[in-house]
């Protein structure tokens, strides 16, 4: 294998690893491996074509090739270290963008990592002492994060020593480091808890969970962090508060201002100290904890024990509820078991629903809710429910992939005489299994804030949203629920439709405001929007109605 720099920088803290009691090059070994498996890892935020030839895809390190992009999103946010002198403000929004970006990553791509045991099988049957196992996981971790944070801060570093001068530039690679510390430690310990108290399928649902509430954290975390400043008259004024303390962006803001503008007083004192004591502690603790970890993994590979036989039976009454046909309520059933069962399906596409759930309070809460219930009485801002559609186009387009997709030759066996079936009932499967349960609490939480008067409005809405799900099936391209893998995620560019079609999900929110200004117009407009959709539900699925798709790769 190809000599790694990174494991040459490995090598020079070698008597380091020796006085932990780390067998070094066993461990050196072993993380080899684990960097030559990442680099044929496509990640998320770029995917490989088809097109490239066969040497460039074996000898490209994909992961290091998409860092690119990282280096463009942090210099974006570097022209935060060149407003004023304001280190609280800067520092806090700065991190607080890395901070998103980095667990965004890890949520996308590093769970797989995080949570991978198919080592355990081959290197837990070796006299390998368990702590050089533990430590060969967390150098790897380390080196992923090294290289995913640096291309994020290169430029805020580079604009920060520049600006700002040498004690900016070695506290910000503290902090970075320390930053690091506590993504890995808040990441571990989420899936140790969940770890502890499930096993099977069960587990393997919980993670998604856990990772859609990452998702969510991480997204609402940004947006209370840009309000803990006020801009008035141009001046920004940080006023202290409790609930601060809980916040690792501002601690880092406060470190900045009391090193290198000591005048805060203890408040920035107390919370600079946390951004040191934290994440070594927290790093100490993840040490300690991380046999405990590895003995959990083993529970990701053990068969669930529940019986599904009352859950069959009511899967099949709904389906033959809402379907019409036998063929479409068996392909409904076919969906629903996929996207309940396949992980990596549930890995990639869970987290992103967690922007769905997530959106439509971001927008109220820029629009008035910051100021209490008051700010949006008489205003129509819960129209802001059309935003929990905007990861429907994502979602149904993610349906055409699976693991698993080599078993796409079942779809040219099936007695059927066409594809709508296939089509009809994977799509009525996803929303309702997906996006039904989600806009329903989204709704009773609306309806809370803005009173029972408003359930018209949301249940016209919730079915303009089933009309732009059709809308979405038809103007995306066609491919047979869970027929591709997921690498050919990329070989069809369609972010532009995708942005088309979140216009439109606007522009259906913006007729919706427009039918509340007269009188009858909501219930024209639900009139309308439900025979759009019944007429989508039987004229969108007739575009294959005689000649079966051919599967990918002729099977």
């Amino acid at each position: 294998m190809e000599e790694m720099k990174s494991l040459q920088v490995l090598d020079r803290f070698r008597g380091l690893f020796v006085k932990m009691g780390v067998d070094y090059p066993v461990m050196r070994r072993i993380v080899q491996v684990k960097l030559t498996m990442d680099a044929r890892r496509v990640p998320t935020l770029v995917n490989k074509s088809k097109k490239k030839s066969q040497n460039e895809t074996e000898d490209g390190n994909q992961f290091l090739r998409s860092l690119w992009l990282y280096v463009i999103f942090g210099g974006f946010s570097s022209m935060f270290v060149l407003m004023g002198d304001n280190l609280l403000f800067e520092a806090s929004i700065l991190f607080g963008i890395i901070m998103f970006m980095v667990m965004t990553a890890m949520i996308s791509d590093f769970s797989s990592v995080l949570l991978d045991i198919r080592d355990r099988s081959i290197l837990a049957t070796k006299p390998i002492s368990r702590r050089t196992l533990t430590m060969a996981k967390t150098v790897h971790i380390f080196i992923y994060l090294f290289f995913l944070t640096g291309a994020v801060a290169v430029i805020p570093l580079a604009v920060g020593l520049f600006r700002q001068g040498i004690g900016f530039f070695a506290l910000m690679l503290l902090e970075l480091i320390l930053m690091d510390l506590l993504i890995v430690v808040l990441t571990a310990l989420l899936y140790l808890v969940v770890l502890r108290f499930f096993d099977g399928e069960k587990l393997k649902d919980m993670i998604n969970y856990v990772q859609i509430g990452m998702t969510i954290t991480i997204t609402v975390g940004y947006q209370v962090l840009v309000r803990l400043f006020d801009f008035t008259a141009m001046d920004i004024v940080f006023k202290p508060e409790w609930w601060q303390y809980l916040l690792p962006p501002v601690w880092v803001g406060a470190a900045f201002h009391t090193l290198l503008h000591p005048n805060g007083g203890l408040t920035y004192v107390g919370l600079a100290a946390l951004s040191i004591v934290v994440p070594l502690a927290a790093f100490l603790l993840y040490l300690k904890l991380m046999p405990a970890l590895e003995r959990n993994l083993q529970k990701l590979a053990e068969p669930s024990t529940k019986s599904s036989q009352s859950s069959g039976k009511a899967l099949r009454r709904l389906s033959d509820w809402l379907c019409s046909t036998p063929q479409e309520s068996a392909f409904f059933r076919f969906a629903w078991a996929l996207m309940g069962t396949e992980r990596e399906f549930k890995l990639k596409v869970y987290p992103s629903l967690g922007f769905s759930i997530v959106f439509p309070f971001i927008f109220l809460f820029s629009n008035g809710l910051d100021q209490g219930l008051e700010g949006i009485s008489g205003t129509r801002t819960y129209l802001f429910i059309y935003f929990s559609g905007i990861m429907v186009p994502s979602l149904i387009m993610m349906l055409r992939y699976s693991s698993q997709y080599k078993a796409a030759w079942i779809y040219r066996t099936a007695p059927i005489s066409g594809e709508a079936p296939i089509y009809k009932g994977a799509l009525l499967a996803c929303l309702v299994r997906l996006m039904l349960p989600l806009y329903m609490a989204e709704a009773a939480i609306f309806a809370v804030l803005f009173g029972a008067s408003i359930l018209p409005d949301l249940i016209v809405a919730g079915v303009a949203m089933q009309g732009f799900a059709i809308l979405c099936f038809v103007f995306l391209r066609k491919g047979l629920p869970f027929s591709e893998p997921f690498e050919a995620a990329g070989q069809q560019n369609q972010t532009l439709v995708i942005m088309g079609l979140m216009l439109l999900l606007g522009g259906f929110g913006l007729l919706h405001w427009l039918a509340t200004t007269l009188p009858f117009g909501v219930v024209a407009y639900g009139i309308l929007m439900i025979v759009g959709t019944w007429l989508g539900w039987r004229r969108a699925f007739r575009t294959r109605e005689t000649k079966k798709e051919e599967t990918p790769d002729g099977i």
